[in-house]
């Protein structure tokens, strides 16, 4: 029997017989992928200053490794390539829609970031730009007291740590 699924990390909803191993939007491992009616979801989080300031990195973070990753996926040689690249930021442009709720934005900045020409290359940068994003959201996962932040900052932790294993080609 098909059901309706809900992301408690973005917050999208997905249809399915069962619960995907990870969430098509975002990455999010299944353990935060429940029924829609068991699903807890909130954006309308108050933020303490550090939070607010945690936020917005990420927001800038997420914003820089979607645009990097869309140019890499145009100037990759390769299909799987073009396509790894694209899927990469596509996750990343969803990860910079939760910030985008968090911080009650309108909308999200524009990117300004560019890629390298070879896809070797931009698989090495891939790497140390997950690295990095690892490194902030622990940081920012262990200066949190706000329970639904340190979810966010977690979650995201492990979807980069995901990530990973694609500049290891």
């Amino acid at each position: 029997m098909v059901k309706l699924w809900r992301c408690e990390i973005c917050g999208d909803p997905y249809i399915g017989e069962t619960a995907p191993d990870n969430c098509p939007f975002c990455g999010a491992h299944k353990q935060y992928i429940k029924e829609v009616s068991d699903a807890k979801v909130s954006f309308d989080v108050e933020l303490n200053e550090k939070d607010k300031a945690n936020a917005e990195h990420a927001l800038a973070v997420e914003v820089s490794n979607a645009t990097f990753y869309f140019c890499a996926s145009q100037k990759a040689e390769d299909k799987e390539g073009k396509l790894l690249f694209k899927a990469l930021g596509k996750v990343e442009a969803e990860h910079a829609s939760i910030w985008k709720k968090i911080l009650k934005l309108n909308s999200i900045p524009e990117g300004k970031d560019t890629c390298r020409e070879s896809k070797s290359d931009n698989l090495k940068e891939s790497r140390e730009r997950e690295t990095r994003a690892i490194g902030f959201y622990r940081k920012a996962a262990e200066e949190s007291a706000n329970e639904r932040m340190k979810q966010l900052f977690i979650a995201l932790v492990e979807i980069e740590k995901d990530h990973l294993t694609f500049s290891e080609v």
